[in-house]
């Protein structure tokens, strides 16, 4: 090309319109919403760096609007509400609360979820064709809790009372109560006190109550696995399990539920189509492949409890 070609591309395209010189540098936004659960920091992570494989790149052509409700649901619709101000591309929402404040705040913006269950919430119209601008992973959460009581028992063959901690502001925990308490049916154990708390300073007194009661065991639902969760129940002395195994990981006892580190991987899949143009009411919701029982022997030990050498044969992890 001669000289003076090359000068007269260059002033074409700096008479270009702003528009199409934003075309060209796309950067793309992802917006997450977090509840600030013992699980954000990986699910972060994962999604930086599955993105990252698919091409999408931080600070390249890809930034991230990262909001955390610290474990507070009250402020999730505000939250929300920014993200969509923000116009993000795709917003990903983690655990129920947030993927329902997500999708009461936007009918536009597609929306990846990774619930406990998508559909028994009404976050869509069903697992095959979602519908609307929802998509992405179902937990099966409300199964593995009930799955907790099951694995109480095999570490406790006499336990006859378990008691369930729900999150009052989370709507899943319906579906939570329903499956642990169908668990306590099957295996002759008394679900008893369901205890409801509506934020964080209200777990100890939680706690306590179930401790005064006779509580042998309590199942945490997965919108409260935070540390200072943990560090409650051994404070009271009390064995948890929930589906969620990061809370294993800060002092829970035991955890069961889908991989979380491959689940938050999977979403990944979803947030890069939709950024490339898929419609998200023709992706699937999918389900996990893999589950996995995780114990945490330090808080054994803390607590004085000896779990059996079969049990411990049966987990995929043992944190020592």
């Amino acid at each position: 090309m001669h000289r003076r070609d090359f000068m007269a591309l260059l002033g074409a395209a700096a008479m270009l319109p702003p528009a199409a010189h934003a075309q060209q540098r796309k950067i793309y936004r992802v917006g997450v919403l977090l509840l600030g659960t013992a699980d954000a920091d990986s699910f972060k992570t994962q999604m930086r760096e599955g993105l990252g494989k698919a091409g999408f790149i931080e600070n390249q052509n890809l930034t991230f609007e990262i909001r955390s409700a610290e474990g507070r649901l009250d402020v999730l619709p505000a939250l929300a509400a920014e993200l969509v101000a923000l116009k993000v591309d795709v917003i990903v929402a983690l655990l129920t609360p947030c993927a329902l404040a997500a999708q009461k705040a936007t009918s536009e913006i597609p929306i990846v979820v990774v619930s406990g269950d998508p559909l028994g919430t009404g976050l869509v119209k069903s697992m095959s064709h979602p519908g609307a601008n929802v998509t992405g992973i179902s937990l099966m959460g409300s199964e593995m809790h009930g799955k907790c009581v099951e694995l109480f028992r095999d570490i406790f063959p006499s336990v006859r009372r378990v008691a369930v901690l729900l999150n009052a502001r989370d709507p899943f925990s319906k579906n939570i109560i329903e499956q642990v308490e169908l668990a306590g049916r099957a295996t002759g154990i008394e679900i008893a006190p369901s205890m409801k708390v509506r934020d964080p300073g209200e777990v100890d007194a939680a706690f306590a109550a179930m401790k005064s009661e006779g509580t042998r065991a309590v199942v945490v639902q997965g919108s409260l696995t935070t540390k200072d969760v943990a560090d409650l129940a051994l404070k009271y002395g009390l064995p948890t399990a929930t589906q969620t195994r990061s809370f294993a990981e800060v002092g829970g006892l035991i955890s069961y539920g889908a991989d979380g580190a491959q689940v938050f991987r999977q979403s990944t899949v979803f947030v890069t189509k939709l950024l490339r143009g898929d419609n998200p009411a023709d992706m699937p919701i999918e389900q996990p492949t893999k589950f996995e029982l995780v114990v945490n022997l330090r808080t054994a030990k803390a607590l004085g409890i000896s779990l059996p050498e079969s049990f411990l044969l049966r987990a995929d992890q043992v944190i020592e």
